[in-house]
């Protein structure tokens, strides 16, 4: 089935039909706030880690911030979303006032109380019935409301690879692989002649081994729920791990590490130690601001797709406000939000700017995102920022032509993070034992996911 970049971005969120609209809600918790009164934000910066160049594009964005809104303070704090310790930091209060969580966490925070109703804030906002419902239905609890903000464009996982391993492999790095099987060639042939190297690596821990077992049943055809039933012994997941474990057994192609986590693997591949990965296809933003990478050696595509219900797994990044906010912290976040994620998207000054300070602090423009306004005005924001682009988008093109022609597929629905970690230790098993015994594995696995959707209710 084919589906077009509109298409595809509605079919990330879901068929879900919105029976409210941002205008029909009432406020939230009838709370009123002062717009003259000064607010200190403390808000999400970037990855621990970020290169001097990054934090200066940042300094610049909230120094222009701080000049329009002067009776607001801004501070940064570096932090990266992990499932392991992301409800810890949440409950000890540690997180700042505004931060950030996947698409996936949202309705259970929503549930627990945990984040801020931020309806009366968001609706000031010119463009806010603009927003591709759908997306935003993933952050408004059971009264219509909106809890959390659409904030990053959607992502679609792509297979990243290096181009001069591919080169040094007698590889060419303008045709990469299309096939599960192509990707065991050039892995082990990035292997053989790169010692020390993993020709693929896969993340395995802090529910990142089960985020990318999800991607590669998906690409198979695969799914690991069904409503409210677990579906992790499905054939496509064997499949997957079966490619692991012979990659890491009979061709010893997968190096020496087996306990990446998103950052490892990022930094592992930026280093030239990892040939190919999987991940989000706008990680190149990453590579550039934490990991220093070489723009000429990156090179993204496409995974492979196998099967009629093959898919690409899409998800996305979503803005929240700790319960404990004031009126007048929320009403300051959502300017924040507003000015530092969304506003690049609908105005051109706006994005003109952006992309101007970027610029001048080295930072990527251009990096392939995926639309979560409507396809119309990110063609827009595209021509508005063409003549700043600095990214290696002819690097890119296996993923970027390719893309829109694909089924995107929703994350697991329920109990995200619980299916994944249980996943984890499958993956860690299969890449550590030789005699792993996958049936098994995804048996005991099953059985911990089903506790966990049943938990959700």
């Amino acid at each position: 089935m084919k589906y077009s970049r509109t298409t595809m971005a509605l079919a990330v969120a879901g068929a879900l039909a919105l029976t409210s609209t941002l205008t029909a809600c009432g406020d939230d918790k009838k709370e009123s706030a002062d717009t003259n009164a000064a607010v200190t934000l403390n808000v999400v910066g970037l990855l621990p880690g970020a290169k001097p160049e990054a934090q200066q594009a940042l300094a610049a964005e909230v120094a222009d911030f701080q000049k329009e809104n002067p009776n607001i303070t801004v501070k940064t704090k570096d932090y990266e979303w992990k499932a392991t310790t992301f409800a810890a930091d949440l409950a000890g209060g540690t997180l700042p006032t505004v931060f950030e969580i996947p698409f996936t966490d949202a309705k259970t925070l929503i549930a627990n109380g945990q984040i801020a109703d931020m309806q009366s804030s968001l609706s000031s906002l010119s463009y806010a019935a603009n927003f591709n419902k759908n997306l935003l239905q993933y952050g408004q609890g059971p009264d219509g409301h909106t809890y959390a903000i659409p904030a990053k464009s959607v992502y679609a996982v792509g297979l990243h690879y290096n181009r001069d391993l591919f080169t040094s492999a007698g590889l060419d790095p303008n045709k990469p692989p299309t096939t599960w099987d192509e990707v065991r060639t050039a892995a082990k042939a990035i292997a053989t002649k790169n010692p020390g190297v993993a020709g693929f690596a896969q993340m395995a821990k802090d529910a990142t081994g089960g985020w990318q077992l999800t991607v590669d049943t998906y690409a198979r055809g695969g799914r690991l729920e069904d409503g409210k039933k677990a579906t992790l012994t499905n054939d496509a997941t064997k499949a997957s791990l079966q490619f692991l474990k012979d990659l890491r057994w009979t061709d010893n192609a997968m190096g020496a590490n087996f306990d990446y986590d998103w950052t490892g693997i990022n930094q592992a591949f930026a280093a030239g130690k990892v040939g190919m990965y999987t991940s989000g296809q706008d990680v190149y933003t990453s590579l550039v601001q934490t990991n220093n990478i070489n723009p000429k050696q990156y090179g993204l595509t496409m995974i492979p797709l196998t099967g009629g219900d093959a898919g690409v797994l899409g998800g996305g990044t979503m803005a929240a406000v700790s319960n404990k906010a004031t009126a007048n912290e929320k009403a300051a976040a959502v300017k924040w939000i507003d000015y530092h994620y969304l506003r690049k998207y609908t105005n051109q000054d706006a994005a003109k700017k952006n992309a101007e300070i970027q610029v001048a602090s080295k930072q990527p423009v251009g990096t392939p995102e995926l639309p979560i306004f409507s396809q119309q005005q990110y063609q827009t924001y595209q021509d508005w920022i063409k003549s700043y682009v600095n990214v290696p988008l002819d690097q890119m093109t296996g993923f970027t032509t390719k893309v829109f022609d694909a089924k995107l597929v929703n994350e697991p629905a329920i109990a995200t993070q619980d299916v994944y970690k249980a996943l984890d230790s499958v993956v860690q098993a299969v890449l550590t034992n030789k005699d792993a015994n996958i049936d098994q594995l995804l048996a005991d696995a099953n059985t911990k996911a089903q506790r966990a959707i049943d938990a959700a209710g």
